[in-house]
């Protein structure tokens, strides 16, 4: 007889294959997962249940759907989203900087934020690197930025270079802080993006920051997507607003993260 925690086990790994069969296929039914795994569609019922409570799926009559924000929406689209707290989060985020350091800027709606903040500062001189298109249109033509980009491939959907040449470029420099957009972040799982591409190139940009500053809006919190960036233990800090779930702060915060709500 399995033990109780080889048992566990098993569930967990089986509900993870749901989710991952999700995003693969965009929906699932009872009757096919009950054949895939060899058990009860009772029992895959309460997968999909317990699931559907963590906000990884919908429930749908005789199977789930993927959750319509585990799509990778376009720039234009996520600009909409959560703007008034976006806009907290990066006065917040811009807080941080101080004279003469060198920060990353990932891609992402909350990140130009944070470019139109350091747009409206007094900084005499800064360095500013950053894979996004949209940030460097931001500080391109700020006497006091000293803007550094990377090379790589386009990725039209989020405005952003990604790819070899973009972490090849990166491994020779440093930075004091990183500020790191996010599709996804789950305190047990950590920080996720739907590409893979621009996910191994954060974590080229963590690996050379001092600091890893997480600048998410609190839709993204308890969100899990397909590539993960880096763990809860790698990131320093959350910059988060006032609606983040109690119980993701406070994981977080036991996992050494600081978290910061806007």
């Amino acid at each position: 007889m399995l033990e109780t925690t080889d048992r566990n086990l098993l569930i967990e790994e089986r509900r993870r294959r749901i989710c991952d069969l999700l995003r693969e296929q965009g929906r699932v039914t009872v009757e096919s997962l009950a054949t895939r795994f060899g058990i009860s569609q009772v029992t895959i019922r309460a997968d999909l249940s317990m699931l559907e409570s963590t906000g990884a799926l919908t429930r749908t009559h005789g199977g789930a759907l993927r959750r319509a924000e585990d799509l990778d929406e376009p720039l234009g689209v996520k600009q909409l989203q959560h703007h008034a707290e976006k806009v907290r989060i990066a006065i917040a985020a811009c807080e941080l900087i101080r004279e003469g350091e060198t920060i990353i800027l990932d891609s992402g709606t909350t990140t130009a934020e944070i470019a139109r903040c350091i747009r409206a500062s007094e900084f005499k001189s800064i360095n500013v690197i950053t894979n996004a298109l949209n940030v460097a249109a931001l500080l391109m033509d700020v006497p006091s930025v000293r803007l550094i980009m990377p090379g790589g491939i386009l990725r039209r959907e989020s405005n952003s270079l990604s790819g070899h040449m973009s972490e090849s470029a990166l491994a020779n420099l440093q930075a004091d802080r990183l500020y790191l957009g996010a599709d996804g972040v789950d305190p047990e799982i950590g920080v996720m993006t739907p590409h893979l591409p621009e996910a191994e190139l954060n974590a080229q940009m963590i690996r050379i920051s001092r600091q890893v500053v997480v600048v998410a809006d609190s839709s993204k919190l308890m969100r899990r997507n397909i590539s993960l960036i880096a763990k809860a233990e790698q990131i320093h800090m959350l910059i988060t607003d006032i609606a983040a779930p109690a119980q993701s702060v406070d994981e977080l915060r036991q996992r050494g993260v600081e978290v910061k709500l806007v």
